[in-house]
């Protein structure tokens, strides 16, 4: 019989941006490795360098929060947000920047109806130029926002 696979939430504090959500911390689902160590398994919303599948060390408090302290290691992913532009051609439509990013089988989540932000993972070997490209033409052309909250040596030098 295997080990049942122990699914945590690990807490990731950070300082709330001007202008942006409100809020200070994020809960990323993880698995756990060890008794202080977790691989992340979905995509951070707000949290700064860490992506999905990387492995994280965290401490457990006197309540039993598990609040994350580092990157342990990477698994080669980036994190990607894209925030469709109301006035845009695309509207406030979660699914058409699914669409326009579609050709690169990008994993994605959306964070909220009222808020339609649409966070990805680019996988480790994934065409990162072609990414960067359509993200900076989508950018020009007033279709959304965006931003890397994590990128590999990869990403940066594609």
């Amino acid at each position: 019989m295997e080990n049942a696979v122990e699914k945590i939430k690990v807490w990731f504090r950070f300082v709330p941006r001007e202008g942006w959500l409100p809020m200070d911390t994020e809960g990323l689902w993880a698995t756990r490795h060890s008794a202080d160590t977790a691989g992340v398994q979905n995509i951070p919303f707000l949290q700064d360098g860490v992506a999905e599948g990387d492995v994280v060390r965290f401490r457990t408090d006197s309540e039993g929060v598990h609040w994350a302290v580092g990157r342990v290691s990477s698994a080669g992913n980036c994190t990607i947000r894209v925030l469709p532009v109301a006035t845009g051609p695309l509207g406030r439509s979660a699914q058409a920047v699914h669409q326009r990013l579609a050709e690169f089988r990008l994993g994605g989540e959306v964070f909220s109806e009222e808020f339609p932000m649409v966070a990805f993972t680019a996988p480790a070997g994934a065409d990162f130029a072609g990414i960067k490209a359509l993200l900076q033409q989508g950018q020009e052309e007033g279709w959304w926002h965006y931003e890397v909250g994590c990128g590999t040596d990869e990403w940066w030098n594609a």
